[in-house]
């Protein structure tokens, strides 16, 4: 009896506040749970200081039986309180440290969302606020609870329990590296695929594995473009044609239509003498009107092509964006040049002409039937006598 009054004595010598000693949990109750150290009773774990985050009942991360390593925070006469939150974090922080000077990426499995971002337990609490969840943004980030995500430490302060989380970080290095090392792959004359990421007045930016390059507006399409939205849209996927690399400025030039037929190759199907075709006028100089067959594809009506009659000028008759219907007369795909007629789908306007009568003229009618009138009457006269 004496001996176990001398070493309860012995261990309650060895208790202070802030010693670490090794138990096991004797009872769960849902606010709290009691655990034997060694001391002549059992220590008070609260649920406040079961873990860095918020727990609903000691029951969700503890079982009667349990061994656990815990921390004195209070001492006084018959009551003890523990903490395990504390041991944890203090195990913690050294790794914090090593991980944050080393910019070392690791996985954390998302406790709980919160307002603003997303909650891991590291021994200590971790945060990963919104902004730094992805590179994207995410208006719902439910599904996210329970998910593993590779992260950084891109802010730690020991002294106000302050760890901020990004996983962003990790992806924008992935990008980083993936961008180098296409930007160094990447050859001149190459043919890509690519995804068209945005539109801007001067042209599209289109990803072709990690890095942007720009289609200037001169290069989507073989015929006049006004603005990029008319030939490509975002998340369009397109075959796209490196023409410059600038590795150092990371710049990239890439074209669409350096990867399609010209024009005038498609032309070749669809543009034959004496076919008759839709037009629209795009210019009118003194000698003609040329004429927009296909996109990129302009045919010439001469002068003398445009009226049966005769003009002084061509916007005597044709206006520039006008729809007509042209003739066509003749091509050449070498020299890229058609000739038009309108003309030659229209009938020439014939004047009108009167027919004249012939006058009753008496020498005609006796020379035709070979009698004069002198005759025929004095044959008459010599019958009545």
């Amino acid at each position: 009896m004496v001996e176990e009054v001398n070493h309860d004595m012995a261990q309650f010598d060895a208790l202070n506040v802030g010693t670490v000693v090794n138990g096991k949990v004797t009872k769960v109750e849902e606010k709290h749970a009691l655990v034997d150290v060694g001391y002549k009773v059992d220590g008070i774990l609260p649920i406040s200081e079961l873990s860095s985050l918020h727990v609903e009942k000691v029951a969700d991360l503890l079982k009667e039986g349990d061994e656990i390593s815990v921390k004195v925070t209070k001492l006084e006469d018959d009551e003890l309180v523990l903490s395990k939150r504390e041991v944890d974090a203090d195990l913690a922080w050294d790794d914090l440290e090593d991980k944050f000077n080393n910019k070392t990426t690791f996985s954390v499995e998302i406790a709980d969302v919160v307002k603003g971002g997303l909650v891991v337990d590291l021994g200590v609490r971790g945060f990963i606020p919104a902004s730094l969840v992805e590179r994207h943004f995410v208006e719902d980030f439910s599904d996210y609870k329970g998910k593993p995500l590779d992260v950084k430490i891109v802010e730690l302060d020991r002294e106000k329990r302050k760890v901020i989380l990004s996983h962003r970080a990790v992806l924008d290095e992935a990008a980083d590296k993936k961008k180098t090392a296409t930007l160094e792959s990447i050859q001149e004359g190459s043919v890509l695929e690519g995804t068209v990421q945005r539109l801007t007045d001067f042209g599209a930016f289109v990803d072709i594995g990690g890095v942007d390059g720009l289609v200037h507006i001169s290069q989507l399409a073989h015929y006049h473009v006004e603005i990029p939205s008319e030939v490509v849209a975002e998340g369009d996927h397109v075959k796209v044609k490196v023409l410059a690399v600038d590795p150092e400025n990371e710049r990239i030039s890439l074209s669409i239509k350096a990867t399609q037929p010209g024009p005038w190759e498609t032309a070749k199907s669809k543009i034959n003498v004496g076919d008759v075709l839709e037009g629209t006028v795009k210019r009118l100089v003194p000698f003609g009107a040329f004429v927009e067959l296909l996109p990129g594809v302009e045919g010439l009506v001469h002068i003398s092509e445009i009226s049966h009659e005769h003009i002084g000028t061509p916007e005597e008759v044709l206006t520039e964006n006008q729809k007509i219907k042209v003739k066509v007369l003749d091509v050449n795909f070498d020299e890229q040049r058609v000739s038009l007629s309108i003309k030659a789908l229209e009938e020439p306007q014939q004047e009108a002409k009167q027919e004249v009568q012939p006058e009753e003229n008496p020498e005609i009618e006796e020379a035709s039937t070979g009698f004069s009138l002198g005759d025929m009457i004095g044959d008459q006269l010599k019958k009545l006598k």
